[in-house]
Formats: C-alpha cells, structure tokens, sequence
C-alpha cells in the first residue's frame, strides 16, 4: 500500500517583488526577489488504485487534494540585457490524497515538496517597461511523504523521503516600475516524483 503515490507538479508563481538591473537599458547587475503563487499537482491516482486493487481491495476511491500556496525566494546575475543566471530556494507546498476503500478502510497520502534551482534566464525586451523572459534549469528537490492507514489498510511503512535532480522551464512577463523595482508573473513546470515512484 505504501508504494501507491506519485506526483508530478506545475507551478504558477505571480507578484514577484524584485530589486536590480530591470530596466531594459540596463545590461548588467545582481538582483533577487520573491515569488508567491499557487502550486498544482497531478497525482496519480489510477497507480494508487491499482496498488490498492493488487493488495485485495474489490474497489477504491480518490480524493486530491491537488493545490495549495507556494513560494520562492531567488537571486541572480543580469550578464546583458538577454541573459541572466538564476537562483534560488522553493517551497512548493503540500499536497495529498485520501482513498477510500472496500471493504472498508482508507489510506491517506501527503507529499511536502522543497528544493534549489539555478536557471539560465533569457529575456525580450518588448518596451521600455515590458519584457518577456523564458527559463531553463535544473532543481534539486526533496520529496517528504507521510501515509495513514485506516481499517482494514495496512502500511509497511508511513513515511519515506527522497531527493532528486530535475529539469525545469518557465516563462513569464516582467514589468519595470523603475530602474530597481518591477513585478513578474510567471508559469514554471517542475518535474519531482514522490518518494515512493
């Protein structure tokens, strides 16, 4: 039962407050920030059925509980005007299941996700104020899962934790209120399985 979960993870993050080289005169310069938005999950609940199924459950159903708030703190260096290097520590939140089974019993599964990445950033400048920006990178993340078992589910095990090297990309929008301060709104997709899958 213990090995019926696993996630892969879409984040959104919106309202980033950043300080450094944004105008897009500027060519180079350090600069940093923070991120906060929601973060989704796709669990996979056909793969949890399944293991439920093989462990002699006539049937089970699922409940996700598939998005929650998470955050990033980062830093980089503008190398010119298109190109930066990027950095930083993620929060992506938790997320969960609870699977209800018959005969009767339930298993609860909840994931915590968090991590580094550093990215290679290029940006388009569209006006004076605007731009576009896409990303490319790679994370180091730690998947921490807890599991619950009620009436008739059994567990070997109730908890496992696992750390991994992924790619990731995103893109967004970036707006310049002066040489120093903008916002962004970007989409980032992560790819971090659970740590039973």
């Amino acid at each position: 039962m213990n090995r019926a979960k696993a996630m892969g993870l879409v984040g959104l993050a919106v309202s980033s407050a950043l300080a450094g080289p944004l105008a897009v005169a500027q060519e180079s310069g350090w600069y940093g920030g923070l991120n906060l938005g929601q973060s989704r999950s796709k669990i996979d609940d056909p793969r949890i059925i399944s293991g439920l199924l093989a462990g002699g459950f006539s049937s089970a159903t699922i409940t996700d509980d598939n998005r929650d708030t998470g955050g990033k703190v980062f830093g980089g260096y503008q190398l010119n005007r298109n190109f930066a290097i990027e950095g930083g520590y993620f929060d992506l939140g938790r997320f969960g299941f609870t699977a209800n089974t018959v005969p009767i019993g339930s298993l609860t599964g909840d994931i915590k996700i968090k991590g580094v990445n550093l990215d290679i950033v290029g940006t388009l400048p569209l006006s004076e104020k605007f731009s576009a920006f896409g990303r490319v990178g790679i994370t180091r993340a730690e998947a921490r899962d807890t599991f619950t078992g009620t009436g008739l589910v059994r567990l070997l095990r109730t908890s496992a934790n696992q750390r991994e090297t992924n790619a990731k990309y995103g893109l967004g929008m970036q707006y310049a209120f002066t040489d120093r301060l903008g916002v962004r709104a970007e989409v980032e997709r992560y790819r971090i399985n659970d740590a039973v899958g």
